[in-house]
Order: C-alpha cells, then structure tokens, then sequence
C-alpha cells in the first residue's frame, strides 16, 4: 500500500511541477507579447503624432502636403481649375464615410510605410485602384457630359477621364 501511494504522489508532484512550469511559460508569452504590443503602439502613437496623422482625417487639403513628397501635387491643386469646386477627398476618395476613411486609412498607411522606408521612386504614382476612385469621382461630378460622350462612343466603357485629362486637378 505504501509503494501504491508513493507512485501517486510520484505522479501528482511532477504533474503539478508540469502545470508550474507551463504556467510559468505562459505568462512569459504574455509579458513579452504585452511588452512588443506596447512598444508598437508608442511607435505608432508617436508617429502618428509627429508626422501630423489626426490632419489627415480632416479634408484640409494642406494636410496632403504634410509630407514634401507630395509637395508638387499641392502646388499643381493649388494652381489647378479645380481648386475652387473640389478638395483632394472629392476626387481621391470614395463617396460615403466607410468608404472614405477605409481608403484614407489604406493610403495613409502605405504612405506612411514607404515614405518612412525611402521605398518610394523619386516620381511618385498612383496605384490602379486609386485612378479608379478618381475616374469614378470624375464620372460622378461631370455626369452629363460623360452621358454626351458615352453617347457617341461604340464602347462607352473604355473611354476613361484620366487618360485626356491627367492634368486637370494637378496642373502639370
């Protein structure tokens, strides 16, 4: 009987040094996983800070030159005809609050990214699916006129704004 109750105490005691030590594991995980996901977050806040980020929540056109990259397309807007009838969200946005603030904050994000990472071509471009936002945004507030047009088009669907007019809002 005695040799039965050492063998389960054997197996009770290195069971419970099992759990301790996974425990223990555990909350080592948890440390370093607090630490590293706070260390982002003071990153990310202190970025946000410093670089302006709550401007870009705005529609304050300046905010889009927060950064010099994008000072010549300031510049261009500035002097622009559109300058007086639209901001930079009226055309580089998507109509409607998700939306919009989804694509800001994409757009905001890899910006941010590339720009910090000097992984950007000196020539900066747009992406394929924000000349989409702006054709649609050219579409929306020209309608009548892309009706005429589309009118005497055989393949109305091909017929893109930019491709003519890829200086109108930033003069070039």
């Amino acid at each position: 009987m005695a040799i039965c109750s050492l063998g389960l105490l054997d197996r009770q005691t290195s069971e419970l040094g099992l759990l301790a030590l996974i425990n223990k594991k555990l909350k080592t995980i948890y440390i370093s996983f607090g630490i590293v996901l706070g260390m982002a977050a003071g990153v990310g806040l202190y970025t946000f800070i410093y670089a302006k980020g709550y401007s870009y929540m705005t529609d304050d056109p300046a905010a889009c030159a927060n950064c010099h990259i994008m000072n010549e397309q300031y510049s261009g807007w500035m002097k622009g005809s559109h300058r007086s009838v639209a901001k930079c969200n009226d055309c580089h946005t998507p109509a409607g609050f998700i939306g919009k603030y989804a694509t800001k904050g994409s757009n905001g994000f890899w910006h941010s990214f590339y720009f910090t990472t000097g992984w950007f071509p000196d020539n900066i471009q747009i992406t394929k699916r924000n000349i989409e936002v702006a054709e649609n945004a050219c579409q929306k507030c020209h309608q009548d006129i892309v009706d005429d047009i589309d009118g005497m088009h055989t393949q109305p669907d091909k017929i893109k704004c930019i491709e003519c007019h890829k200086s109108v809002g930033h003069m070039e």
